[in-house]
């Protein structure tokens, strides 16, 4: 399962480089995680496996619903006892309900499709998140490293220290708008690397974790920043629970005057693949 998930996953990259960001950003996941432990329900045949495969379509189907009415945030859950199932999905909270809704549509289908009813399935977009999990996760911090996506830039910048201390400061402003009371998790921040270029953050939790706990949970990637991304022109980190990433072109809404949200999927290496 996981080698065909990489060859989806390679193939979606090379083909979303070719389509309009919008489009790229709601179609082609850049990660996708399907536990191994448990059971797989959607080859089985018994009662238990119908119930359950009811529970995760009416969870999935649920939080694209709620989500649409719900700023693009929504929690759902199915089922009784060691047969429920619960769901969390979130939108990046700069992009437009349209395209948070074309996302998690398409998550919906994803998650199920890529992970065939497994019981802990998550599926990472560049505008959107879904899980869902045969145990009541909400509320929780999720940082777990074998369930992440983590995507580097190859193109390296020339000057390392200055430009570690550029995007330092870009993520440090981000994650402190991200922490505070009545940001719903998110943070977006712009530093002056050189006169000329400039580095862009943007930092989100979930909006089922209460500030404090999106503090550690955002302060577990930026402590990884350093080591894992150096001196590459752009960076991102996706946990379950909280995501951020910085670049050298605006890539988070709204855009500055003049400037056009573009993403080049081939010059990315996926460090982390599921």
């Amino acid at each position: 399962m996981a080698a065909l998930s990489q060859l989806v996953l390679v193939t979606a990259f090379l083909a979303a480089a070719l389509l309009p960001l919008g489009m790229a950003a709601t179609t082609y996941p850049i990660g996708s995680f399907c536990s191994e432990s448990g059971m797989n329900y959607g080859d089985l045949n018994s009662s238990e496996a119908v119930v359950r495969r009811r529970s995760v379509n009416f969870v999935v189907s649920d939080l694209v619903a709620k989500a649409r009415t719900g700023g693009g945030f929504a929690t759902s859950r199915a089922g009784r006892g060691y047969d429920a199932f619960y769901g969390l999905a979130q939108c990046r909270g700069d992009v437009s309900g349209a395209d948070c809704d074309a996302c998690l549509a398409q998550a919906a289908k994803q998650i199920v499709s890529n992970c065939n009813y497994t019981s802990d399935s998550r599926i990472w977009y560049e505008y959107c998140f879904m899980r869902y999990y045969n145990y009541d996760f909400i509320g929780e911090v999720d940082t777990r490293e074998d369930a992440s996506v983590t995507m580097i830039n190859w193109q390296n910048m020339d000057n390392p220290k200055a430009f570690q201390k550029a995007a330092g400061k870009a993520m440090g402003k981000a994650t402190a708008q991200a922490v505070a009371v009545g940001r719903s998790g998110l943070g977006r921040a712009k530093e002056q690397y050189t006169p000329f270029v400039s580095v862009y953050a943007l930092a989100q939790c979930t909006r089922d974790l209460a500030p404090p706990a999106c503090a550690r949970c955002l302060s577990e990637i930026v402590s990884k920043f350093d080591k894992t991304c150096n001196n590459a022109q752009g960076c991102q980190i996706d946990y379950s629970s909280c995501w951020a990433r910085y670049e050298i072109y605006p890539f988070y809404f709204p855009l500055e005057a003049g400037s056009r949200a573009t993403i080049d999927m081939s010059k990315y290496t996926k460090v982390t693949m599921h």
